[in-house]
């Protein structure tokens, strides 16, 4: 689907464009935006891709990982039903996912990198996304997070009363489309021009193919190789070091000392009159719910780059080997991206230069007032899918015109905050694992976004008044 959808806008882009008299902005749009995605997107992602595939490393090396995803296994057996549920994949996207949540795109992104990785291991289809892929990437278009931080600081720098009024909405919103995402993905898995062939591995005699002798993910992980890696370079999940040790009743004080030490700092961040201390400015404008969502956002991250790597020390992982070994990855996948995000971001911003999002805008126009779509929100609804950055513009344009404490700039805010740049995470994901047949993702990402673009007019609607 990919394919028509990066054909389409490419050719739409010189037509419109040629129509409109905007084929030099059209061209030098594509060259801008080939330029951006190597050296403002592709090459920052280096370091941070390898910071977290470092901690990555060691949380995997100490047994976290497995830990959690053994914490919840029920939930995520459900949702990944063909990931076996000790395998590392489990454990990955689970932190991704709590990233997201957090609000750590920084963080969120390596994870996500690395989650699709240790699905790929288990694919049988090289090049092909598997059910688990496109679930996972349905969950990450759906926008999951608590706090919608850029939202809020926009609507703080434009002098809303309320900044943090839309935050029960967002989350009301996401938690629609990422209901409505998973949804669709399990439904088109079963539509016949959406499954896997079956895969018959050498020896297997034909008395035993069938869904009952079916190879296992692990089976299949030595034999099959990666579309990313090459055959040469396929290896095993990443498990617990040999190495490992249990914690000693003096590391379990340490571990006990340094929790309280961040709690001390929670506390001082979101309940400071509990500690005779005096409430900041910023922290009086903000609700509790809010304060409390926004101190473990800002203790997260220091707390993960300390904390996994102190209880792998204290079990005996060579931390500081581990971490290297687990950093080096970060510059092959950044690297392996590259084309990806060429292609996809070349054919948006030819398309947004050449008008194709306001001629659209327009074309829909009296549809959408027809069904009671407001539709100042259509040209930030259609971009929403293409263009982060394009995306914020727009959305900060609706705040100035409308007013911070509009109907049409809190459902705005809403939207920003429930959906996510579906095509940017596609080309991504996907690019860093080598898939080219995306199957049903990108019709389950796009559901996602339209469902938390209903979900969240009809409750700002019903929030904050017609």
């Amino acid at each position: 689907m990919l394919n028509y959808i990066w054909l389409g806008l490419v050719v739409l882009a010189v037509v419109i464009g040629g129509a409109e008299g905007r084929l030099k902005e059209v061209g030098d749009k594509a060259f801008e935006m080939a330029e951006f995605s190597v050296l403002k997107t592709a090459f920052p992602l280096i370091g941070i891709m390898a910071l977290w595939l470092g901690i990555m490393r060691l949380a995997e090396r100490a047994g976290l990982v497995a830990l959690l995803a053994r914490t919840l296994r029920p939930i995520m057996c459900r949702l990944f039903p063909d990931v076996p549920p000790e395998h590392p994949a489990m454990g990955s996207m689970l932190m991704n996912i709590a990233a997201n949540m957090l609000g750590l795109g920084n963080a969120a992104t390596p994870l996500g990198l690395r989650a699709m990785k240790d699905l790929e291991a288990l694919n049988r289809h090289p090049g092909t996304a598997t059910n688990a892929m496109c679930t996972f990437l349905a969950i990450n278009t759906s926008g999951i997070q608590l706090i919608p931080v850029t939202a809020i600081a926009i609507f703080a720098a434009n002098k809303s009363t309320n900044p943090s009024a839309i935050v029960g909405t967002a989350i009301m919103a996401t938690a629609c489309a990422a209901t409505g995402a998973v949804i669709m993905a399990k439904l088109l898995a079963r539509l016949p021009m959406f499954r896997l062939p079956e895969v018959e591995l050498a020896g297997e005699s034909g008395a035993s193919r069938g869904n009952e002798a079916q190879p296992s993910p692990k089976t299949n992980q030595s034999r099959l190789p990666s579309a990313a890696t090459g055959p040469s370079d396929d290896k095993p999940a990443v498990k617990e070091a040999a190495t490992i040790q249990p914690l000693q009743w003096w590391g379990l004080i340490i571990l006990a000392a340094y929790l309280g030490f961040f709690v001390w700092l929670f506390l001082r961040f979101a309940f400071p009159t509990l500690l005779s201390l005096p409430l900041s400015d910023e922290a009086a404008k903000q609700t509790l719910f809010v304060r409390i969502v926004d101190s473990v956002s800002k203790l997260s991250i220091p707390f993960l780059l300390s904390m996994f790597p102190l209880y792998a020390g204290l079990r005996r992982v060579k931390v500081y080997e581990e971490f290297v070994d687990g950093a080096k990855e970060g510059f092959d996948v950044a690297i392996r991206i590259v084309p990806y995000l060429v292609a996809m971001l070349v054919a948006i911003g030819m398309f947004r230069a050449a008008g194709g999002i306001d001629m659209v805008s327009h074309a829909l126009a009296p549809v959408m007032n027809a069904v009671g779509f407001p539709p100042d929100l259509l040209p930030m609804c259609l971009m929403r899918p293409l263009s982060g950055s394009g995306t914020l513009g727009m959305f900060t344009e609706l705040v100035q015109n409308f007013g911070a404490d509009s109907l049409t700039a809190r459902t705005a805010g809403t939207i920003f905050g429930s959906t996510e740049t579906t095509f940017y995470v596609l080309a991504v994901y996907f690019g860093s694992v080598g898939i080219k047949r995306t199957r049903y993702a990108v019709v389950a990402g796009l559901t996602a976004d339209a469902v938390g673009v209903v979900a969240s007019i009809i409750i700002c609607r019903l929030v904050f008044g017609a």
